[in-house]
């Protein structure tokens, strides 16, 4: 079973770039999207053989998130089930026979750290919201989770030290989620490897691959035997992402 993950930082653009065939390429049971920028009634983007789910924000042209599916799920849930968090459309959640799928876009702390309390709020309530799943099945959350967990993750560790994205505060809660019962599955195939999912669209960062491991596939501790493959895709273009994908087998 496919799963791919793509903050496309706006979907109407990314369509302009190609998104279609990208997507047919993918041949994936799952596509979670993350920062579709869209309201409902925007956009008519169907695909045969696949249904659609999608969470919108409040506001404008801001966040969003939707998942594309071969298969038909027994649920399907938008939020975490906290109001204050649950109108910038930041989670879908599917629930299949075996698992949930959780495509997540975490909110970003923000220059100058500004959002941080939020953040760390968010934090506490999305991992509770994940434990209370993997207490009924597995679980598997892909998405932009704002945060390169560790040194490996980011090209410029020190000079970004007490940035958004790696400020202790934001790695001391991915290290909690994964204390939870989860595990970063590209991690745990590539102990050793530095690879990148997020590039600025500034000083040719991507050209020059200087980037972020910030896109994430955690899977809970019930399903890790089943982590066939993982992969971070740099070759798709079209969004300052690139996707990643993960195979259950």
């Amino acid at each position: 079973m496919k799963f791919i993950s793509w903050n496309v930082n706006g979907l109407r653009a990314v369509c302009g770039k190609g998104f279609e065939n990208i997507f047919k390429d993918f041949d994936a049971d799952f596509v979670c999207l993350q920062e579709t920028k869209l309201q409902e009634g925007q956009i008519d983007l169907a695909f045969e053989g696949y249904s659609s789910y999608w969470d919108y924000a409040d506001k404008k042209g801001y966040s969003g998130t939707a998942i594309y599916t071969r298969h038909t799920p027994l649920s399907v849930s938008y939020g975490i089930g906290v109001d204050v968090h649950d109108h910038e459309g930041r989670a879908v959640t599917l629930e299949m026979e075996d698992f949930y799928l959780v495509c997540v876009y975490v909110p970003n702390s923000q220059d100058g750290l500004k959002r941080l309390e939020y953040r760390m709020s968010w934090e506490d309530d999305f991992r509770a919201y994940l434990q209370k799943l993997a207490q009924r099945k597995g679980v598997v959350v892909c998405g932009d989770m704002n945060v390169a967990h560790e040194e490996i993750d980011l090209k410029n560790p020190s000079t970004n030290h007490f940035n958004a994205g790696f400020s202790d505060e934001e790695r001391g809660k991915m290290s909690e989620l994964l204390s939870a019962g989860f595990v970063d599955s590209w991690r745990m195939q590539h102990p050793e490897e530095a690879k990148y999912s997020w590039w600025s669209y500034r000083m040719k960062a991507r050209e020059r691959n200087v980037g972020w491991r910030i896109d994430y596939f955690l899977v809970s501790d019930s399903l890790k035997e089943r982590i066939g493959s993982t992969d971070i895709l740099n070759d798709v273009n079209g969004s300052d992402h690139c996707p990643v994908m993960l195979e259950l087998i």
